[in-house]
């Protein structure tokens, strides 16, 4: 097996994406790994909890010690059964584990236990709705399979700028995460998108998320690792054409730099092929910072992994029964449970597609239950916290706010103790790490005004202070009460209800309102 980095090619101008689409047909293939949420680690007792401190949570078998004996999770097996159903597979009737043999500083066993030509479920399919400009679009994305494995365990290069081991002192590697049941899905090769390759990855990758989330076998944070995408890329010059070469940029963390992955890849490659160089079958690494992929390693073939069967794990035969049990006590699939919602909610075709475009179905979902109105929490999500968590460069439901955050910021609207702009300040407030609402409203001395005494001083200064408006508003000209609104808000520091100080000045100086 190669080990080595590839041979660099020279660098090339990146072409334009609409000049990429023109001349080459991409094709994609998607490797998910999910974390599954299981108390214990794949073949052994020790804890999955995550954040815990380094070198914490292992033991002989997860370190792959002399004489020790690993043995196979049930709760992560039924995990992967519902996957495999949920994801429309055949559930393979019996299946083994296999050891997949590698060396690399992370895999205390030098190699790592997963399925090979036995997985667990196989040769299903997901339809992802697709946004274009003629409406949406089904697109049925075929699954491969889907098959167990452990998770490897974490390493950290220290001293270098990049986090990367070029340039780095020295590594340290946290165990803590080796052994950790893995399910990864594997797509059939992704043909015929032309132009929408970036967001028909994207798509998927949210469905797939969205779904495993409903199963509730793990919760797919995307930031803590417990869902990443390996982004599989190639191109060829026409749809009747043999596959190109592809690339694989590994464990790519967050729906908006898959897109991203996607496009620079497309247009790198096309870079290379269009300036007479071939590209290299690779991994490669993923840039979030700057939006770019570097070389990894070679990609090896299966054969270089030298797979033979587990010796020391007993097969696994889900029985028939079991899993028709499983397939019954299936939840509804996201494309249903979205339909449902937005008749739920009163949201037309348009906005409900904003917010599924957004990533915020379960966000919005979530603030409602915490008492939210559906418009109060579209407003909030695919507002200011969209503003605040793109301004960062996160996703939304990345962004360091809870659903039960923008409830109470809603409410505190609606008892009249926020102003909507009040209300930006404190979002703000929140996701800086302020506090919840409640302590950014006491920290920052926000919530409007209510005392009738300061807010008739505040009317009384501003119509001294501006005569002849406060003359043409006694006129009838209600129109130029406008100014002295502003003078009252400018006074209370923004803290009033305009609607209300309207009111008082108009009672104030006699005109209808």
């Amino acid at each position: 097996m190669t080990t080595g980095t590839s041979a660099a090619a020279s660098p090339v101008a990146l072409p334009p994406y609409e000049q990429v689409v023109a001349e080459y047909d991409p094709v994609l293939g998607l490797e998910v790994h999910v974390e599954l949420s299981t108390a214990t680690k794949m073949f052994c007792g020790c804890s999955t909890a995550f954040g815990a401190p380094p070198n914490t949570h292992v033991c002989p078998v997860c370190l792959g010690l002399p004489g020790s004996l690993p043995v196979v999770n049930a709760a992560a097996v039924e995990a992967a059964v519902r996957i495999g159903l949920a994801l429309n597979c055949h559930i393979a009737p019996w299946c083994r584990f296999a050891r997949k043999n590698y060396f690399y500083p992370d895999m205390p066993k030098d190699f790592q236990v997963s399925q090979y030509d036995e997985p667990i479920a196989s040769d299903g399919w997901l339809d992802v709705e697709i946004p274009t400009d003629d409406g949406p679009r089904t697109l049925r994305v075929g699954i491969e399979r889907a098959h167990m494995e452990e998770d490897t365990g974490k390493t950290l290069h220290v001293g270098g700028t990049t986090g990367r081991i070029q340039g780095a002192e020295y590594s340290l590697v946290d165990y803590n995460r080796a052994g950790i049941p893995l399910i990864e899905i594997v797509t059939k090769p992704l043909e015929g998108v032309g132009s929408l390759a970036p967001v028909v990855a994207r798509a998927y990758v949210a469905e797939l998320r969205d779904l495993v989330r409903g199963l509730g076998v793990s919760d797919v944070r995307m930031e803590e690792g417990s869902l990443r995408c390996d982004v599989n890329v190639s191109l060829r010059p026409s749809a009747d054409a043999p596959y190109g070469l592809r690339t694989e940029t590994k464990n790519v963390n967050s729906l908006r730099s898959v897109e991203r992955a996607v496009t620079y890849e497309m247009r790198r490659q096309a870079g290379l092929l269009s300036a007479g160089q071939r590209v290299h079958q690779e991994t490669r690494h993923w840039h979030e910072d700057t939006g770019l992929t570097t070389s990894g390693r070679s990609k090896e073939q299966a054969e270089d992994y030298r797979y033979f069967p587990e010796p020391d794990l007993v097969p696994v035969a889900p029985r028939d029964e079991w899993v028709e049990q499983l397939r019954a006590g299936l939840p509804e699939q996201p494309s249903v449970r979205r339909r449902r919602l937005q008749q739920q909610w009163g949201f037309s075709e348009l906005e409900m597609r904003d917010v599924v475009n957004a990533g915020a179905v379960d966000l919005v979902a979530h603030t409602v239950a915490a008492g939210a109105s559906p418009a109060s929490a579209k407003k909030w999500w695919l507002g200011e916290v969209a503003r605040r968590a793109n301004e960062a460069g996160h996703d939304l439901d990345s962004a360091a706010i809870t659903p039960q955050h923008v409830a109470r910021v809603q409410a505190l609207v609606e008892q009249g103790t926020l102003t909507d702009k009040m209300a930006r300040a404190v979002i703000e407030g929140v996701m800086a790490g302020e506090g919840d609402p409640d302590a950014v409203v006491q920290a920052r001395g926000l919530g409007v005004v209510s005392d009738d005494a300061a807010l008739l001083a505040a009317v009384d200064r501003a119509i001294d202070a501006l005569p002849d408006v406060a003359a043409k508003v006694r006129e009838g000209k209600t129109a130029a009460v406008g100014a002295l609104i502003g003078a009252v808000m400018k006074d209370l520091r923004g803290q009033a209800d305009a609607a209300g100080v309207r009111a008082l000045l108009l009672d104030r100086l006699g005109s209808p309102s």
